[in-house]
């Protein structure tokens, strides 16, 4: 079955840089400085992005991270601990949302 998206796609990551060197260095440079180890480990820093790899639906991001977090230490139960905070926060944000749905509702019957 083919997809839009392509496994081997993800080994071509640093290709976006082409075209724009200075700009792909520094994300570089920003992107290892976010992941060293520093208030949180780099297995819970991990954790933090195999979630919100979930919560913004990336499957490029979803395979690095899996494979990240059980290269460093973590094990399928906490990574699924981690995917149901993604979605936790990502129903609520909508349903918090229905305020304003609510909000607008009122406006509009008056």
């Amino acid at each position: 079955m083919s997809s839009y998206y392509h496994e081997d796609d993800l080994a071509r990551f640093a290709e976006i840089g082409a075209a724009a060197p200075e700009l792909w260095q520094k994300f570089q440079q920003w992107y290892s400085a976010v992941f060293t180890e520093g208030a949180l480990t780099a297995r819970e820093k991990s954790l933090i992005a195999l979630a919100v790899a979930h919560a913004v639906q990336c499957p490029y991001c979803i395979h690095a991270y899996t494979e990240d977090c059980l290269e460093k230490g973590a094990d399928v139960t906490q990574m699924t601990e981690a995917v149901h905070v993604a979605a936790a926060i990502r129903g609520g944000a909508s349903l918090v949302h229905g305020v304003q749905m609510r909000n607008m509702a009122q406006k509009l019957s008056m």
